[in-house]
């Protein structure tokens, strides 16, 4: 199957497909060359991001990003606070008894010249078992605000590059 197929077919429907989709981040991710990798990391999400909670002001986890054909996707890469065998409790559907080590989180983000953010797609927290509208800025290269939409009413962290 080609690439392009699979990245459709893993990506197109990340609640559907979550424990698969994890699997397919991994794959899609190691066929970008060095090359392709460092060419959209320069003032891109691209990376591996300290998330801090909006609520508790602790370090949560790492999340590391990636671009795929223009879109960024994104899964937890470390736990901070939690065992690495955590499960999903909170969890539903295809993300039910899931580790949340390896989930997506992050899918869909595409860049707006317009307003220099990257939107339109969404981002999930496992503690709520919920998928919000998303939107990102970076601030300056280790730097980056994170907004989950829900209706008229948001949410907001700094997330900050892992060196």
């Amino acid at each position: 199957m080609p690439a392009t197929s699979a990245f459709r077919m893993l990506f197109q429907a990340p609640l559907k497909m979550a424990a698969t989709a994890t699997v397919g981040l991994a794959m899609v991710a190691t066929t970008l060359s060095p090359a392709e990798v460092s060419a959209t990391a320069n003032g891109t999400p691209v990376g591996t991001w300290k998330t801090i909670d909006d609520e508790t002001g602790k370090a949560k986890s790492h999340v590391e990003i990636v671009e795929v054909h223009g879109k960024l996707y994104g899964k937890v890469a470390r736990l901070l606070l939690k065992p690495a065998d955590t499960i999903c409790t909170a969890c539903t559907g295809a993300r039910a008894g899931k580790k949340v080590l390896g989930m997506m989180i992050l899918w869909g983000l595409s860049y707006d010249e317009g307003s220099g953010k990257w939107e339109g797609g969404k981002i999930f927290d496992p503690e709520k078992d919920k998928a919000y509208r998303a939107k990102m800025w970076n601030i300056d290269n280790d730097q980056l605000k994170v907004r989950g939409y829900l209706g008229p009413f948001y949410r907001t962290q700094m997330w900050y590059r892992v060196k």
